[in-house]
């Protein structure tokens, strides 16, 4: 069995008064303040975080709030993993691996943490940071490869026989890769995206729901995709910048948060600059933010050369809820790409849901996997 060591996030101030002067040192450019968001991060927004970056933001309150929970790291296949491990207060709590995306991190699910692992359907919550990501090694795999590193993480190392998976954005594709090569232990998946089209389907068979979102996706890859492609193709080139700059790091970042939001228009509507600066803080600290794009690329040189388990139908249960910052798939489309037997369509809330609507988000998956094991 792997040896596993208690860890705690214990930033040295050095790295913090580097930050520091590099925010203050920041070289903005010649940007029309009244820009807004129309050609990415809104200028006078960024300028403010940044001032409340420096001046008011303490990162030690947030490290201390970070380290509330257990936190552990392990190595497999010779990668260091980080994860928190949360255990249920309840002698029956049921396992549940919480697997986050791209840009946020394992800090996706803080809010829902003390929600779900007490009461009479509580659960064992372990929420690891990606390979690349955080305070894992800073070594971009592709999701198939992190499928099986988190599925020992699971099984070999902290000993459990079944489990459920809950994720959402990268941390959807990690699920349904994990269903179809563990399908025997993992007994359900809820996830809030199902998968996107890549252009080689035939539309002909497809119902016209389904054709009308294909027609959606495209044309949000030709508005908002550019970032994907970014970094599936070129993504060391973008790091250096990223790396570098405090105000490129959070430019690149907090625009995904607003776009993705459901903020109605104002992004502190659905996060606070506390929340948006400690997601930040931990690309930065941990110098992760190369590595976790680059898992972009990691993964469309894996479609290209055979595929992902992520692009073949998930037979395992799973449960949908589709918040409306997603984008609107059809029920149909969700049928052809998973077994599904729960999906939900919510009224509020955005891709980063667990953050955004913390309280509905933990009932949606309480829900779910209680039904699953009635």
């Amino acid at each position: 069995m792997a040896t596993v060591n208690p860890f705690q996030i214990n930033v040295s101030q050095s790295v913090l008064d580097d930050l520091s002067s590099r925010i203050r040192h920041t070289r903005w450019p010649e940007t029309g303040e009244d820009a807004g968001w129309a050609y990415g991060t809104d200028p006078r927004y960024l300028k403010e975080l940044l001032t409340y970056w420096d001046e008011n933001y303490d990162w030690r309150k947030q490290e201390e709030e970070l380290n509330k929970y257990p936190q552990f790291t392990t190595a497999i296949d010779g990668i260091a993993i980080h994860f928190v491990q949360a255990k249920g207060k309840n002698k029956n709590s049921r396992p549940l691996l919480l697997i986050h995306g791209w840009p946020d991190s394992f800090y996706r699910f803080h809010k829902i943490i003390s929600m779900l692992n007490e009461g009479e359907h509580s659960f064992d919550l372990v929420i690891p940071s990606i390979p690349g990501f955080g305070f894992s090694g800073h070594r971009a795999v592709n999701s198939d490869v992190t499928a099986g590193i988190f599925h020992r993480l699971m099984t070999d190392t902290l000993g459990y026989e079944q489990y459920f998976i809950a994720g959402g954005d990268m941390g959807s594709v990690i699920a349904k890769s994990m269903a179809n090569q563990f399908p025997g232990e993992v007994k359900a998946i809820h996830i809030t995206d199902v998968g996107y089209p890549t252009g080689q389907e035939d539309w002909s068979v497809m119902t016209p729901a389904e054709q009308e979102f294909g027609q959606m996706i495209q044309h949000w890859f030709f508005t908002e995709g550019a970032f994907n492609m970014i970094q599936a193709t070129k993504p060391q080139s973008l790091s250096y910048g990223l790396n570098d700059s405090p105000a490129g790091l959070a430019g690149w970042i907090i625009e995904k948060f607003n776009s993705w939001s459901d903020n109605n228009g104002n992004i502190e509507n659905s996060f606070s600059k506390d929340e948006l600066l400690t997601n930040i803080m931990i690309y930065w600290v941990s110098q992760t933010i190369d590595s976790s794009v680059k898992t972009y690329a990691e993964n469309a040189r894996a479609a290209y050369t055979g595929g992902l388990k992520s692009s073949q139908k998930v037979t395992v249960p799973t449960g949908v809820s589709l918040f409306p910052g997603e984008a609107q798939f059809p029920k149909e489309w969700a049928e052809r790409m998973v077994n599904l037997v729960s999906y939900k369509k919510l009224d509020k809330g955005g891709h980063f849901a667990p953050m955004e609507l913390p309280y509905v988000y933990a009932v949606e998956l309480s829900d779910f996997f209680s039904a699953i094991d009635k």
